[in-house]
């Protein structure tokens, strides 16, 4: 088998350790957690109480977080980031996809500036600066 598969090729004593692991019962090759191995804290509870936290103050920072709810800083880190995908921009933290409740206030805001521009046609647009423009 050396001279087919090379250095990927298993040693014999890797042959025999896996041998008396399966006939001990271990079933699988995948690595099972280890002592010290450091585990996620991510359960639903910790996210609704992640979203609160950050609803309530956008300005807060994933260190208060995890020191909040007593999680390690990675931890709180996945949670804002991956799971609900929000990023810091300015210091508040923005979600990264408009939710259907943004998306609401949003055409709600539209809705609102189109009624004066309905009402007064091209004045309106006059009034309105929308950027710089030299």
């Amino acid at each position: 088998m050396e001279v087919q598969y090379g250095d990927a090729c298993l040693s014999l004593q890797q042959v025999y350790e896996w041998s008396r692991k399966f006939l001990n019962g271990v079933s699988s090759v995948t690595g099972s957690p280890r002592p010290g191995q450091a585990h996620r804290v991510v359960t639903p509870e910790a996210i609704a109480t992640v979203e609160a936290i950050v609803k309530e103050n956008r300005h807060v920072t994933v260190r208060e977080i995890a020191a909040h709810l007593d999680m390690s800083h990675g931890s709180a880190h996945h949670i804002v980031h991956d799971v609900m995908q929000v990023h810091k921009v300015s210091a508040r933290w923005v979600p990264r996809q408009l939710t259907a409740e943004l998306k609401e206030r949003l055409v709600d805001a539209c809705q609102e500036l189109l009624k004066p521009f309905e009402a007064e046609g091209d004045g309106f647009r006059g009034r309105n600066v929308t950027g710089e423009e030299t």
